[in-house]
Order: C-alpha cells, then sequence, then structure tokens
C-alpha cells in the first residue's frame, strides 16, 4: 500500500470516526431535552420530556378553589403544548447540523412526514408504442 493511499485512507477512518462520536453525543443530549411551562397565574406546571412524553404535572393548591375541572384540563394541555413545543425545537436545534445537505429537518422529522418521505418515487412504465 503507498503511502498517499494510506494517508487518504486514516484521513477518511478519522473522518467517519469524528462523524461516529458526533452522533453519539447528540444522541445523548437528545435524551437529555426537557421542558417545564407553567400557566401565567402559576396554578399549573408541566414537565415534558424528549420525546415529548409528560413527565410531571404540578398542580398549585389553590387551583382547586381557582379553576373548574374543563378549565384545569384546558390549562394542562395548554403547558402540555408549549413545553412540547419548546422540546421540539430543541431537538431540531441538536439534529439539523447531522442533516445531510439539501434534505430538511422538517422532511425527516416534521410533523406531517409521510413515508414517502423515505421512498423513491414510483416508476412509470413508459407506453407502448
Amino acid at each position: 500500500m503507498t503511502d498517499v493511499f494510506r494517508a487518504t485512507i486514516d484521513e477518511l477512518a478519522g473522518e467517519v470516526n469524528r462523524q461516529i462520536a458526533r452522533v453519539r453525543e447528540t444522541y445523548a443530549r437528545l435524551g437529555e431535552v426537557e421542558s417545564t411551562a407553567t400557566s401565567a397565574d402559576g396554578l399549573v406546571s408541566v414537565t415534558v420530556g424528549s420525546n415529548g412524553q409528560v413527565r410531571g404535572i404540578e398542580l398549585n393548591p389553590r387551583v382547586y378553589r381557582k379553576l373548574d375541572p374543563s378549565e384545569l384540563a384546558g390549562s394542562i394541555m395548554a403547558q402540555v403544548d408549549r413545553a412540547t413545543a419548546v422540546v421540539s425545537e430543541e431537538r431540531k436545534k441538536l439534529m439539523e447540523p447531522l442533516m445531510p445537505d439539501g434534505v430538511p429537518y422538517e422532511e425527516v422529522f416534521g410533523e406531517r412526514v409521510t413515508l414517502d418521505a423515505f421512498l423513491p418515487q414510483p416508476v412509470k412504465p413508459e407506453p407502448a408504442e
């Protein structure tokens, strides 16, 4: 093996190893993402984890005197939505640098992603002459 070829292989291997380390680091950071949203009146707080799962709900004891059940449910859902939006944005910030050139984050991880984003378009047979 020539020295130039060996140097090229070593350089490529080094780049692959750097990319793998970067992906591992990003993956670890993704698992740590969470957000807590608190209602303006301070009565309801919701914490959402990295995959959108609700990790905690805290209710101020005054909530039962101030809100009826439907208002409480609405406030909880509003805080879940707010916290989830923050988590989604943080995940996007972490993942965008790893996306291939020309592939938008939303195309792979967005809310409206379909299987079509990952599959080639069907081939249309040419009409017979």
